[in-house]
Order: C-alpha cells, then structure tokens, then sequence
C-alpha cells in the first residue's frame, strides 16, 4: 500500500484503518455496539420507546408480576432509574402499579394487555434491527456470534 493510494475497505467505501485497529477485537466488538445500538434507539424512538422500556416489558412478560426491586435486579436498570421507567409505561397504560400485599410499602408492576401487545410490537421492530445488523452473516454464523457474545457477557457478570 501507497502513501498516495490508502486500502479502501470495501465494505464502506472509504480508507481502511490501521490494520493493528482492525484487529483489536475489542475496538471491532466496541464499534460494532456501537452502530447496533445507535439503530435499536432510533428505531425504538420511533416507536415511542426506549431499550428499558423493552426490557422491563419482557421480563414481566416472561416472570409476571414483580416489585420494582426485582425489575431492577433482573434488568440491570438502577433502582432509581427504574421509578422513572415504571412511571413512563404506566402513563402509557402499559403496566399496573399495585401495593404488594405482603409488604405495602413496596409496588408490584403488571404487565397490561396493552403492555403486552407493545412488547409484540417491539420483539418484531427489534427483530428487524437485528436482521440490518447481523445482514451480512448467515443463520450459522449469527447462532455462533449470539453464543460467543453469552459467553463474554456470563464471563463479566451480568446477563439482562
């Protein structure tokens, strides 16, 4: 390669990196984040949510009803974070906030009908991201980079 005439990477059109960058896998893994989750906000945004809005809406969808501090637990979401994403689904009508029986002082959020028809919504949007994302591998690839990611994200302690 020339001073005059850099590598173009042929995929963007423009010059190719260092090639000491190009093979820093946790810069690649850092920029690939990146770009996926610049299209997952975008496209959530457009839908009127957020990434813990998804995420709070499937895991009561999958464990039903839970206190705000078990979301938080299950979700990574902060315990003061999380007051403020309850309080935006449940304007939306999205989940029920009810005084927990066993202990009045804490809430137990509920998925609602219109909850989980939004969570439908959002599994096919976030479905379709994925696709653009992970467009140029093939089933057998995508299935191997979801196993590998696992395995780094078990590896670090926390899996949402």
């Amino acid at each position: 390669m020339s001073n005059s005439t850099p590598d173009m990477a042929p995929s963007a059109g423009r010059p190719a990196g260092a090639r000491r960058l190009r093979n820093l896998r946790t810069r690649l893994l850092s920029q690939a984040a990146i770009q996926s989750d610049r299209l997952v906000n975008d496209e959530l945004a457009r839908a009127g949510a957020r990434k813990w809005h998804f995420a709070v809406l499937a895991t009561l969808e999958e464990f039903g009803p839970l206190s705000q501090a078990e979301l938080s637990s299950r979700t990574g979401i902060y315990r003061s974070d999380m007051v403020g994403v309850i309080k935006d689904l449940a304007d939306g009508g999205l989940v029920e906030r009810s005084p927990n029986p066993a202990d009045r002082r804490q809430n137990v959020v509920t998925l609602t009908r219109q909850g989980n028809r939004h969570l439908l919504k959002l599994d096919k949007l976030l479905t379709d991201v994925e696709n653009e994302v992970l467009a140029p591998l093939t089933p057998a690839e995508r299935e191997e980079l979801a196993r590998l990611l696992a395995v780094l994200v078990d590896h670090h302690g926390r899996r949402a």
